[in-house]
């Protein structure tokens, strides 16, 4: 695809207005989704079915590593990855459209927000792609409805277990450190399942909880199950090694400095820490939000959209630059619960839509270029996106070239097809 110009980023702008979708608010104002993660010292615990692990004696470096970024609240993929080609775009959005001459990496049908510019050289550089009009196989406008089904992928199941559970079940080891959420939250329905996660607020609160500095606790607990042959014991071993092994990522230096001073900032300060200590991370889940933007989203030049982008490029962009030798192994991937309406409402912004995009980046990324069949867009105040490629078959290719794992395994009763953005292994 040609690429063009490049924009300066603009000014700081006023900080949003809150959601005004009810159900996605009330989550948002208890700060469970505002910004990136809970960065209060957080204890690590091992997840839903920790109990089930068996200890090892040393960590297995990854040779393939996951980074799923979820935008809270529902992205405009419209604003972010701008089909200026198609007439009913601007037509649509008066006030709030980004102009064709300010995209950057335009081509004859897309261009990039102009708040993206950081992420340009990984864009020149073949490494970060887009796919568009992806989403699940039918619309879902609820927040957390679209969320469970996104990240459980696996749609009429009964069983209680998300796609990067499954993921970390069909690759070798079984040590918690495989799947980590660095959130201080509930883990995300993607990681939970029979398979051993972990989670924490950061690197440095990777701890036994309760832990004492003279090791009395530990030297307690070992004394407690060290012996015993139960289930609960077996995953308290686990929970030991899974903390002494993370030991090398806490040695890892600490480049927050060199991100930006927002919560995803730091967060991905905190995500690269650890895949720098190379400890056998597989997974690593992470937030951002919040991108319910349903009044006020703001101009191309100023507004909610324009910090939510900035803040967005200048992480992404920092994250790739700290990865050292461990960089060759990490590919990310964005994803959001569903798209917003193509055409603008009264308050300037943009309600529950249907189809959106995703970015990949990193390693085994066809990069440069635009993916995804693109279907036009509507008109009527009620127009969708509509969903040309099941997001499944985005993270299916990523599943299959990265990690050689079985995509029927991933997602059962699914049959992925072919997107090109990722290369084999």
């Amino acid at each position: 695809m040609t690429m063009t110009s490049r924009t300066p980023a603009s000014p700081a702008a006023p900080t949003p207005p809150d959601a005004c979708c009810a159900e996605f608010a009330a989550v948002s104002r208890r700060g469970l989704f505002s910004g990136a993660v809970a960065l209060a010292g957080a204890t690590t615990f091992v997840g839903s079915a920790a109990i089930t692990a068996s200890a090892s004696a040393a960590a297995t470096p990854a040779t393939a590593v996951l980074v799923v970024l979820s935008l809270r609240g529902a992205a405009d993929g419209l604003s972010l990855v701008v089909p200026h080609g198609d007439a009913a775009y601007a037509a649509s959005r008066p006030t709030i459209a980004v102009p064709t001459e300010r995209l950057l990496a335009r081509d004859h049908t897309f261009g990039l927000h102009p708040e993206l510019a950081p992420l340009l050289p990984l864009w020149e550089a073949g490494t970060l792609a887009a796919v568009h009009a992806t989403g699940l196989p039918a619309p879902n406008r609820s927040h957390f409805a679209a969320m469970e089904a996104v990240e459980d992928a696996d749609p009429g199941s009964a069983a209680r277990s998300g796609w990067l559970n499954r993921l970390i079940g069909t690759t070798p080891g079984s040590s918690p450190l495989q799947g980590f959420n660095l959130a201080g939250g509930v883990t995300p329905t993607s990681l939970y399942g029979p398979a051993a996660t972990m989670s924490a607020g950061k690197v440095d609160a990777v701890r036994l909880p309760g832990e004492d500095d003279d090791g009395r606790r530990r030297r307690s607990l070992h004394t407690l199950w060290d012996h015993h042959g139960s289930v609960l014991a077996r995953g308290m071993r686990a929970t030991y090694a899974a903390v002494d092994q993370f030991d090398p990522a806490k040695a890892a230096a600490d480049n927050s400095a060199a991100y930006p001073k927002t919560d995803l900032g730091r967060a991905m300060a905190q995500v690269a820490r650890a895949i720098r200590g190379n400890v056998g991370i597989e997974v690593m889940t992470v937030d951002h939000g919040d991108w319910d933007m349903h009044a006020g989203l703001g101009t191309d030049e100023q507004g909610w959209m324009v910090n939510n982008a900035r803040e967005l490029a200048g992480a992404i962009a920092a994250f790739f630059d700290d990865l050292g030798d461990q960089r060759s192994k990490v590919t990310l991937v964005t994803i959001s619960e569903f798209g917003r309406r193509v055409v603008e409402n009264a308050s300037r912004g943009l309600d529950h839509g249907y189809g959106n995009v995703m970015f990949v980046a990193g390693a085994g990324v066809r990069g440069g270029a635009y993916y995804g069949s693109w279907p036009g867009l509507g008109t009527s105040q009620d127009a969708d996106l509509l969903v040309t490629t099941d997001y499944r078959s985005v993270l299916a290719e990523i599943v299959s070239k990265r990690f050689g794992a079985s995509t029927a395994k991933v997602f059962p009763h699914f049959s992925p097809e072919s997107v090109g953005v990722m290369t084999s292994l």
